[in-house]
């Protein structure tokens, strides 16, 4: 029974001794894993004291992050290069393969092409500063939410529905992007509403605007001059005049962009009730077809219903 046992520990130990590995050599490997995880931790260490009497907010939050991130990513390729360059066989290839293989080098090249790319894109993004760590942006047509983090490779946004979102810095670069909190998050939120021809107008607007101020979020962002004037705190205006309904907006200041969209969906329905009990009709589409015979057919509603006669 100890002959098989026997066997393979002399097999082990030939392959370890064709490698080049002893304990001397596995020593040196466990110090240098040792010694980066030690080092990066002393970095992050001088690095989160250095950025923790910064009263810049956002701006050295971001910067922080990202190099953290980049010194995260320093030190791992060095303790991977230091052991390479430990191990007699691991480095007669790595030299085989950089000295003699330019095309491999070409071809490597090549596929760190993105990267390099979203790196390089990373580093305009903490240096021009389009958005930080804690910005609420939308980017493109597709995606909205707060940058949690910004590394070397892409950008991290958390949704609504505290989802992340990953996208790459190289193809941030190339979108456009709209901050809500680059200067002041004080958002003025547009609240639209579709009134009938027969309501009264000038009472809908009087609704809609009584509504709106006496929401707990709606902000007074009238000057002095404003005020001096008497113009109110949430002005109402008739924006257009469609084909079967005449359309309202009130434009409401919120503290930020997250609070504007609630105060929007709660203004929803507090107006439609306030409508219902003030006979402000909110219009539906209603199409009458005449047929040959003189048959009229009535269909109503957003969804078709029935015909009626």
């Amino acid at each position: 029974m100890n002959i098989p046992m026997d066997l393979s520990a002399a097999k082990l130990e030939l392959l370890m001794d064709k490698l080049g590995f002893n304990l001397v050599l596995l020593a040196k490997v466990f110090l240098v894993l040792l010694a980066s995880f030690l080092l990066e931790r002393v970095l992050f260490m001088l690095l989160r004291r250095a950025y923790r009497g910064s009263d810049k907010g956002r701006e050295d939050a971001t910067r922080y992050r990202f190099l953290r991130n980049g010194l995260r990513f320093v030190v791992g390729l060095g303790a991977f290069g230091a052991i390479i360059y430990m191990i007699p066989s691991f480095k007669h290839i790595a030299v085989t393969l950089f000295a003699g293989a330019g095309i491999l080098v070409a071809i490597l090249g090549f596929a760190a092409q993105g990267a390099f790319s979203n790196i390089i894109s990373g580093i305009f993004i903490v240096t021009f500063k389009p958005f930080r760590v804690g910005d609420l942006i939308k980017i493109g047509d597709l995606h909205i939410g707060t940058v949690e983090d910004i590394t070397l490779r892409h950008t991290v946004l958390v949704t609504f529905e505290n989802r992340r979102v990953i996208i790459p810095n190289a193809v941030i670069s190339d979108e456009t992007i709209v901050n809500s909190s680059l200067v002041d998050e004080a958002t003025c939120e547009f609240v639209e509403i579709d009134i009938s021809y027969e309501s009264d107008l000038d009472k809908a607007m009087m609704i809609l605007q009584q509504e709106a101020e006496s929401h707990p979020i709606c902000m007074d962002r009238r000057t002095a001059e404003e005020l001096d004037r008497g113009e109110p705190k949430v002005s109402v205006r008739l924006v257009r005049i469609g084909e079967s309904s005449l359309l309202l907006r009130a434009y409401a200041w919120a503290a930020d962009p997250v609070n504007a969209r609630v105060m929007h969906y709660e203004l929803n329905r507090s107006i439609k009730l306030r409508f219902d009990r003030e006979d402000i009709v909110i219009p539906y589409p209603q199409r009458t077809i005449s047929f040959k015979d003189g048959t009229p057919w009535t269909i109503k509603g957003p969804v078709q219903d029935e015909p009626t006669k």
